[in-house]
Order: structure tokens, then sequence, then C-alpha cells
């Protein structure tokens, strides 16, 4: 299929963009397609990219808010997540993939429970997805070898399916719920199948504190020490970092996912920008999940993030709007390994256009300004993903069954 954008804004000018199959490989052209959109009063943006949520918790929205974290973990969301099954999943993440592209983001990096259902749901919805089934032992050996099973089943599983919208990764929950032994695994195994390795790291201070008392360093240390960092690590938060935490990162060219909404809400910690960006580390965003925001708009995010620093360093000229909106992009896709997060010939038709007619965008100075600052997911207009058109005139197919559905799987959870 074919598709090209006329009368299109891009870069401050008005321009076409023709797609072929799932690639961008025109722009400025207006080659014959199979199906036109008419750009004028829209501008183009790449699609926005997650780098860290937990999708199918927008079952969680609004359940258990104002706790402190691991109160909130251990009380709330693990004894909810125990009931979870498959269908629960494939509802919620079909939800979260409803969410998503109604407010212009077209790729997320994902770790939860019972994927089999992200991954139906990923399939159906058209966005494109990192996928990865969370890997907890809890220190328990025998725990240990059935996560190891399990994750091996399900990496072969999505290679299986050869849809390049799905990518599998492997996710070890965090240092303070998998064992120095498996951490090894997953970086040996990462390596041998060419694996992203999706992780929290460093959210909060009392992980710091315990695993000193567990291993005797804190964690970023004893990571390089078990030779567990790489290229392909995904740090989420990251929040609890010294100058040397950050130096050994950016040796091993660690992406970090800064989560700003949930970092905030749940008080877990403040992300080190400025040092990590003037040491080279590629930094993204993410939402995390629906329990900790509590939506997955990566606008609100954009603006969070360039917001956060600038009170927290008393200095309004940290992360301004480009950097904001490189985060949410480009970054993205470094990150996540992927051929987009600029709109460009020969990168992967994941693509957003910006009702520019929007109250909260006139005028427009500036879009980059106005997409960071004033912008909220209403005023995307159409998403494209890997050449499908999702959403065209804020309609996506199928949302109604979605919103109804969601309800009563809701509702059923929480009452088991």
């Amino acid at each position: 299929m074919s598709i090209l954008i006329k009368n299109i804004m891009l870069n401050g000018k008005e321009t076409s963009i023709y797609i072929e199959e799932n690639l961008i490989t025109e722009i400025g052209a207006n080659t014959e397609a199979d199906h036109i959109i008419d750009g004028k009063n829209k501008a183009a943006i790449p699609g926005l990219i997650n780098t860290h949520t937990h999708a199918a918790m927008t079952l969680f929205r609004s359940y258990a808010d104002d706790m402190k974290l691991h109160e909130w973990l251990q009380k709330k969301i693990w004894p909810l997540e125990a009931k979870l099954t498959e269908e629960d999943v494939y509802w919620g993440t079909k939800l979260a993939c409803l969410e998503m592209i109604k407010t212009g983001t077209t790729c997320f990096n994902d770790m939860y429970w019972r994927m089999n259902g992200a991954v139906k749901a990923v399939d159906e919805m058209g966005i494109r997805a990192v996928l990865s089934g969370v890997f907890i032992d809890l220190f328990d050996g025998e725990i240990g070898k059935k996560e190891v099973k399990n994750t091996k089943r399900f990496i072969k599983e999505i290679k299986a399916l050869k849809n390049e919208r799905i990518i599998p990764a492997l996710g070890p929950h965090a240092l303070y719920t998998v064992s120095r032994e498996n951490l090894q695994w997953i970086r040996e195994y990462s390596d041998k199948e060419n694996l992203l390795i999706h992780f929290h790291l460093a959210e909060t201070e009392r992980e710091n504190k315990e695993c000193v008392e567990r291993y005797g360093k804190k964690p970023v240390p004893f990571l390089e020490e078990i030779n567990f960092l790489g290229e392909n690590l995904v740090a989420a938060h990251c929040n609890w970092l010294d100058r040397k935490d950050i130096e050994i990162l950016s040796k091993f060219n660690v992406k970090i996912s800064h989560n700003p909404v949930s970092n905030m809400k749940l008080s877990s910690g403040f992300l080190p920008y400025t040092k990590m960006r003037n040491s080279g580390l590629v930094i993204s965003l993410g939402t995390d999940g629906c329990a900790s925001n509590n939506n997955l708009d990566m606008f609100e995010s954009m603006k969070f993030a360039a917001l956060l620093q600038k009170i927290h360093r008393n200095e309004p000229t940290v992360m301004p709007a480009e950097e904001a909106f490189q985060l949410a992009t480009l970054n993205g896709a470094k990150s996540l390994q992927i051929n987009s997060g600029i709109i460009e010939e020969e990168k992967l038709a994941d693509i957003v256009l910006i009702d520019l007619k929007r109250p909260e965008l006139a005028p427009n100075h500036n879009l980059i300004s106005n997409l960071v600052y004033s912008a909220n997911g209403s005023c995307v207009d159409t998403v494209i993903c890997d050449g499908r058109i999702l959403m065209q005139n804020r309609k996506v197919d199928g949302e109604g069954e979605i919103l109804k559905k969601v309800w009563e799987v809701a509702s059923d959870l929480v009452s088991r």
C-alpha cells in the first residue's frame, strides 16, 4: 500500500510525504498513491516512542494512588497482579494501545506478566512494540529455573511470528527481585540472541541501600562487576546515581529511560539529567504504567520532564523544548534500535499528524515549543505506524468495543 500526505507542514515548510509499504520513500514530490491524506492545517512529526511502560496496567488506573512505592507494590499492585489472566492482559494492552494511538505514540517498550496477551493485542492494534515478560525469581533457584524456561519460550514464540513490529526483549525486573546468577544468565542470553534488556535501575534510595547490604556495592558498580551493563540495556528511572555511576553507565553506553510523572507521583527520586546528558548518555522518555502515572500521554511526559528539571535546578534554560522533544522521538528510536524517530527518506513510516487548528497551538510561533509546553494528546489528528493508518480524524477502528470490554474486565479483576 502507498500513502501520499500532501500539503503538510514539515520542519516549518509545506511539502508532501510519500510512503511505500512501511517506509518513507520520498519527501517533496506529489506521487500517485493508493491513499491520499490532505495535510492542510496539519504538521507532521515522528511518532512518539515510550521507552518504559507496563501497558496492561491500564486496568489499574486510579486503583491505588497516593501511596509509598514499596507499600504500593507489596500491598496493592503485586497481590492484584497475581490474579491476572492472559485475557486480562490482552484487554488491558488493547486499551493501552488505543490510548497511545490516540495520543501520538507509535512504539512502546513494555515489560509485564502474561505477555502472550500483549503480543496478540499489539498484533491486532497495528502499533510497534518491544515486549518482554517480566523476570522475577525472588532469589529462589527453583523459581529461577522456571523463569528461564518461560523466557526462552516467549522469545521463541515472538520470533516465530515474523512480525517486524513486535520485537522480543528480556525483562529482568530489578536488583531487588532478580538474583545475581540470573542477571548474568540474562546478559549471556541477550548477547547470544541479540536481544534488548529492559530493567528498572536505581529507582529509589531504598534500592541502593538494599543493594549495598546484599552485595557490598551500589547498583551500578555491582552490575559492572557481573558484566551486566551494555549498549542494549534500557535502564528505567535511574534516579539515585552519583557521578561515578554516571561515568560507568556512559562507558557501557547504557540507554536511560526517564519517567518524570511516575517519579514525581511516587516521590521515588530525581533523574540527574544534566550530568547524564553531558556524559553522552542517550536519554529517552517513558510514562511507566497507568497505576503510577496515570496516563500514557507522551506530550504530558515531555512537559513534565522539562519543567521538573527547571524547577529542581532553579534554572529555566535546562532541558529546552527541542531536547524534551528529542527524548520522546529520536532518542527513543536510538534506545530501542529502530529505524525511526525522525521523518526522513528510508526511515520507517511512523508518523503523527498534529491538528494546527487546535486552540492550544495558536498562535504557532514555534511548533516544537507548542508541542512540549502547550499541546496534549488530543492535538493528534492522524497516526501512521509501519505504513498503515491507525487513526484518521481521531477515529480508531474498534475503540468503542475496547472501552466497553475493559470496564467489564477491570471490574471483574478487582472483585476476584
